[in-house]
């Protein structure tokens, strides 16, 4: 059997691939021949999908960081992602029992919102759709189970199709088993945590705050969501629940009844939302940040969290992932520019020198986090104290703590974006 060549082949149909899919297809020449490979299903073509979208109770969100979302922007599907995203106008950062704390605000920065949450279904319908309208090629479901890297790389497929291309993107998750199929090593530590998350219902509104809460157990955070047109009869004010909590605790907590569940959150978050009045389907997963030690070979690029997989405090991951795909498009449009192979080892390793600060500063940041504030010392825990009231009084220090979580300090098309 003959193998069909493509230029770039991304393995991985989620968010980061299909994110980086439509970057391609926007900054590359016309003739760059770009594959999608996803092991499930995508959506069908759907003009309508718009017009019916409701946003559910139970949905599983993704908060946006600035950065991210002037990326979307610049994609063009920013407007259609945002009729049905919740605007973050504050951030409040709190330690259980403790006096520090600190708020930051989008109008203090003439910013329209320090970011966004949006629920995964929206985002990723909107993703697919917009896919839909470009040239992409998708295989779905499709699995690629075979790599050899010479002059090109040399794939197939689990029906044993060949495919050949100048760039293969493994973008398949935490997880990837074609990571382990290249014999890529990873980094790994395990935070001995799990992530408990689920939607509250609560009793007053949020007012596009977001709360990030950390507890002895672990941080917790409450992130604002749009009101659930689906539950006319409820008050609709909610909030996605992410919440760092020993295993065996989140496991409990996973299947207990509710009014117990409601409870115990509300003895850790306490009364900034009135009452706790409802929890919907609830999910967790083990925590552990996880790094590969190779990000590139000739032809070769891991991406999103089959790259690095961090820690859910203060939500950088996909933002960083999604940085990473903006950098690389970026750097491929150059390297093509100046007649470059896109495959090329010097032009992907330019990539990663370009990427390994931001990659540095926000996996430092979100690995030692939760640890920094778990740690019980009295003295630490006065400097805590100090840190977030220093930080709650100086405008200067916190608009530099707020251009580096927003992203817009780790890219330099966005370094003039003043908070």
């Amino acid at each position: 059997m003959s193998a069909t060549s493509y230029d770039v082949v991304i393995a991985g149909g989620g968010m980061v691939g299909v994110s980086l899919a439509l970057c391609l297809q926007r900054q590359l020449p016309t003739t760059t021949r770009v594959l999608l490979v996803e092991n499930f299903p995508l959506p069908e073509r759907d003009v309508a999908f718009q017009d019916k979208y409701s946003p559910s109770f139970d949905a599983r969100s993704t908060a946006l960081s600035y950065s991210s979302c002037l990326i979307y922007r610049e994609l063009g599907i920013w407007d259609q992602l945002q009729s049905h995203a919740c605007a973050i106008s504050t951030v409040h950062v709190s330690e259980q029992g403790r006096f520090g704390s600190t708020l930051m605000r989008a109008q203090d920065y003439a910013w329209p919102a320090l970011g966004y949450v949006v629920e995964n279904t929206w985002l990723g319908n909107v993703l697919v759709q917009a896919l839909h309208d470009t040239d992409v090629e998708t295989l779905s479901p499709a699995r690629v189970t075979a790599v050899q890297a010479a002059d090109r790389v040399a794939l197939e497929l689990a029906d044993g199709q060949r495919i050949d291309a100048g760039l293969l993107v493994v973008a398949d998750g935490a997880n990837s088993s074609l990571r382990q199929l290249l014999g890529v090593e990873v980094e790994e530590a395990d935070y001995r945590q799990h992530a408990l998350i689920a939607n509250i219902g609560h009793a007053l509104p949020h007012r596009g705050c977001a709360y990030e809460r950390f507890t002895p157990a672990g941080p917790l955070a409450m992130l604002p969501l749009p009101a659930d047109d689906a539950d006319s009869n409820a008050a609709n004010h909610r909030c996605a629940l992410v919440w760092s909590l020993p295993a065996e605790e989140a496991e409990a907590l996973k299947a207990c009844a509710e009014a117990e569940f409601l409870t115990r959150l509300q003895e850790q978050f306490g009364y900034r939302l009135g009452r706790l009045q409802r929890v919907g389907d609830r999910h967790s997963y083990p925590l552990s940040m996880v790094a590969s030690l190779e990000q590139v070979r000739s032809g070769l690029v891991i991406m999103g969290n089959a790259a690095h997989s961090l820690h859910p405090v203060a939500g950088q991951g996909f933002n960083l992932a999604l940085r990473d795909v903006a950098r690389l498009g970026a750097v491929l449009q150059d390297a093509l520019a100046a007649g470059r192979g896109i495959g090329d080892l010097a032009v992907l390793e330019s990539y990663v020198q370009q990427q390994t600060g931001d990659q540095e500063r926000t996996i430092s940041f979100s690995d030692s986090l939760p640890g920094l504030f778990m740690h019980r010392d009295p003295a630490l825990s006065l400097l805590r104290d100090v840190g977030l009231f220093a930080l709650d009084l100086s405008p200067a220090l916190k608009r530099e703590f707020v251009r580096h979580t927003s992203g817009v300090a780790a890219s330099k098309e966005y370094r003039d974006v003043q908070p």
